[in-house]
């Protein structure tokens, strides 16, 4: 089977414009992952606790051959590889945090996973990476367009992050 899935990867700890760079190429990598897409990087104030430096986001969109549940499993062990430790503060700092957003038109609720992702429609710095890649036709199984996702979550102080080419 194979599925378009989109990704939400974030980083406040240990540079995170290289943290993020780092998890693109591992998740690329991945055996029957074919990068379709990236976002800009977006810098972007912490949900949870203030007291911790802003995170850097964006979004990737791959195709791949892997189960929902399988992606995830590969997306945690890469969390874990980039010392990601599960069970911390909630909303706290994270050297890497991925994020399953969206797997095809799946909607999966169990204790593992949730799909489509459940804070995608009203975080800015998921949704507006997620618009440069995504149509904004995109339905989001069970809450709309992804463009009428964007007109009800303004901005909120999102900055786009110009990051020079390698």
């Amino acid at each position: 089977m194979e599925a378009l899935a989109y990704i939400g990867l974030g980083s406040n700890l240990n540079d995170p414009i290289a943290q993020i760079k780092r998890a693109r190429q591992a998740i690329a990598a991945l055996e029957g992952v074919s990068e379709q897409g990236f976002s800009s990087l977006y810098q972007s104030k912490p949900l949870g606790p203030q007291d911790q430096p802003d995170y850097i986001n964006a979004v990737m969109a791959v195709s791949c051959n892997f189960s929902p549940y399988e992606l995830l499993d590969a997306l945690q062990a890469i969390e874990a590889a980039h010392g990601r430790v599960r069970g911390g503060e909630r909303w706290g700092p994270r050297v890497l945090d991925l994020d399953l957003l969206l797997y095809g038109s799946y909607c999966v609720l169990s204790a593992k996973l949730l799909l489509p992702h459940p804070g995608l429609a009203k975080r800015p710095f998921v949704l507006y990476p997620l618009a440069e890649i995504a149509p904004l036709e995109l339905l989001i199984p069970g809450q709309g367009t992804l463009e009428e996702l964007l007109q009800r979550c303004p901005p909120q102080g999102l900055k786009r992050v110009e990051v020079e080419d390698e």
